[in-house]
């Protein structure tokens, strides 16, 4: 594995919640690219979440191995792999335990012994970075769901990890707010050095990434820049995920499945 290109690989990779059940990922082999955006993407039951689980150290492999940073990953290993990625939920309220914005980012740090001057340093640069310095002293219910968001990858920021993920983040906004998320996710990637893991089921926003990984019934079903895997887009609806409006629009008015974004729509229009 070429450490300097990739930061996790899945090497074979096997994996089933119950003993008597089917394999819910199998012979799953894949690589994240550092400082990228990638997106995992797939329809319900694919084993996006599963991937998920196994970043983070919540469920092992049955087969296979996990390496990070070129270091495979084992039970042992736990304390250290979390403290290098951290994951922000679909409903972010599920992870706030701080009466108001600015003690629900310092949470995280309080358990990683973080000194109280250096909280007072971190706290504020993590609100910064995400434009939620205004509302510190808001309490989290308060917001809305984008900000809500917002306040989650702060929480992961100060805490200075490697890797982002957000699993399935944007799915419970409206679209104002998942276009002001994936703007933001952008700006994290171009402004810190970290790597970006969304996990998804819209292809809508996987095209947003630098690399997709698609998933089908727990397998790899193809891997790439989203230039070339948009390129057989009838291949992506053969197994049940929706095309992004632009190449549907791009086949309705030039009989080809090509990859366009939008911006190259409005110019052929």
């Amino acid at each position: 594995m070429d450490t300097q290109e990739n930061i996790i690989k899945f090497n074979h990779v096997s994996f089933k919640y119950n003993s008597d059940e089917p394999l819910a990922l199998s012979d799953v082999s894949f690589d994240i690219p550092k400082g990228k955006w990638t997106s995992i993407v797939g329809h319900n039951g694919s084993g996006k979440s599963t991937i998920a689980k196994l970043m983070i150290g919540i469920e092992s492999p049955a087969e296979g191995h996990i390496y990070f940073k070129d270091k495979c990953i084992n039970k042992e290993d736990l304390n250290y792999l979390r403290k290098h990625i951290g994951i922000v939920f679909q409903n972010p309220e599920n992870q706030f335990v701080g009466s108001t914005v600015e003690y629900d980012v310092a949470f995280g740090l309080e358990n990683h012994a973080v000194t109280y001057e250096k909280m007072r340093e971190l706290v504020p640069k993590a609100l910064l970075d995400v434009d939620m310095l205004d509302r510190a002293e808001y309490e989290p219910q308060s917001l809305s769901g984008g900000q809500k968001q917002r306040v989650a990858i702060a929480g992961v920021l100060a805490l200075n990890t490697d890797i982002i993920i957000l699993d399935e983040a944007t799915s419970m906004l409206d679209p104002a707010g998942r276009k002001e998320l994936l703007t933001l996710i952008h700006q994290l990637k171009a402004d810190n050095d970290v790597t970006i893991i969304s996990i998804t089921h819209d292809l809508s926003e996987a095209a947003e990434a630098d690399h997709l990984v698609v998933l089908n019934e727990g397998t790899v079903f193809q891997t790439g820049l989203p230039q070339s895997i948009f390129n057989y887009a009838d291949r992506l609806t053969d197994i049940g995920l929706d095309l992004p409006f632009s190449i549907r629009m791009n086949q309705y008015l030039s009989d080809t499945t090509e990859y366009i974004t939008y911006e190259g729509l409005l110019k052929k229009l």
